[in-house]
């Protein structure tokens, strides 16, 4: 029986990654539908992509599928078809395909099988994720961007929001996608009577978060097709204005693509101009934060000089060595961040 999952050690995998000169593509995507076999399914796409090369991370539930792979360029065709022929739900899915990549996103395959491809809280079994709002491509949401009865919702969490957004796009305060749904049922209640655009990375949270507004009475919702990424790439492609700013945080080590040249975002430490997201040195914080240049420098690639003296310690005495850790371990809450900035100048927009 093939092997059906990963044997070498990540740190291998990594270098082995880096060190390789074949072309890669960064893509995703996703698809709501009926999986009735979900494990099944995980181990035949697990050897089927794995023959391929690809690398990245899919969820598997009954309710579909998401990924974020690469795949060596040469291969794109083949794995296109690949996802085609396994399901007719697939037939000519949309692959997002990244703007600023080069093809490194990625160090290992792991696919999963979970309750659901995207954890939304929601418990109601009346609730219908397909009867989603109207999609919109680059041109339409440009033209609803102009509409005064239009509202664009960041169906995001607060990171990705603060590198990057559609210009006055509303953000949804909340650490986690359950926690978003009844917020922006809350927020957008006195708006019924707007067009509501929903957006989000590839579409795959803003599609289900369509369907629950459309659920709670909305109905005017509108949610744009493959997210920032499609978006962007069509903007571009047909020479349209592009109306989002700043950067596009994605889950890979990337950690963003740049869409606009602007940089609205702030170093968490000083305050100066800066969007890139980095992953505190110290393994026993590994917090997620915007770090300057210079204080990466002044820091060691660590959130605070605490954490920066604990990377001299032994590799099991640093779990404790941050802050008053406690649940800011490996946390992307809007609270341990605001622990972090301490003093630091507001942000501003």
């Amino acid at each position: 029986m093939p092997v059906l999952h990963n044997r070498i050690n990540n740190n291998a995998l990594r270098a082995q990654v880096q060190a390789d000169n074949i072309a890669r593509t960064t893509v995703s995507f996703y698809k709501y539908f009926t999986l009735n076999d979900p494990q099944q399914a995980r181990d035949t796409l697990y050897s089927a992509f794995t023959a391929l090369g690809v690398l990245g991370r899919i969820y598997l539930a009954r309710e579909g599928i998401n990924a974020q792979i690469s795949v060596p360029t040469a291969n794109l065709e083949a794995l296109r078809a690949t996802i085609y022929q396994f399901d007719p739900h697939l037939d000519g899915l949309r692959l997002n395909i990244a703007l600023d990549d080069d093809g490194k996103s990625f160090w290992v395959l792991r696919m999963k099988v979970r309750e659901r491809i995207v954890a939304d809280g929601i418990d109601d079994p009346t609730f219908d994720a397909s009867a989603v709002g109207e999609y919109l491509d680059a041109a339409a949401v440009n033209a609803l961007a102009e509409d005064p009865d239009t509202l664009f919702v960041d169906m995001r969490n607060h990171y990705e929001y603060e590198v990057g957004h559609f210009e006055n796009a509303l953000e949804v305060p909340a650490d986690t996608f359950r926690e978003q749904l009844p917020k922006a049922v809350e927020m957008l209640a006195p708006h019924r009577d707007k067009n509501i655009v929903m957006y989000c990375t590839g579409g795959i949270r803003c599609e289900k978060a369509s369907a629950w507004m459309r659920h709670n009475g909305f109905n005017k919702v509108y949610h744009i097709e493959g997210g920032i990424i499609e978006y962007a790439r069509k903007a571009r492609e047909q020479g349209l204005p592009v109306r989002f700013t700043g950067k596009n945080f994605v889950f890979d080590q990337r950690m963003g693509e740049r869409i606009s040249d602007e940089i609205i975002a702030h170093c968490h430490q000083c305050g100066a101009r800066c969007d890139t997201h980095t992953n505190c040195a110290n393994t026993g914080c590994h917090l997620l934060f915007i770090q300057c240049p210079a204080c990466a420098a002044k820091y060691q690639g660590c959130c605070s000089e605490r954490c920066r003296d604990a990377l001299a310690l032994p590799q099991e005495a640093r779990h404790r060595a941050g802050h008053d850790t406690g649940e800011r371990i490996f946390n992307k809450s809007r609270g341990a961040l605001d622990t972090l900035r301490g003093g630091v100048a507001p942000r501003r927009r």
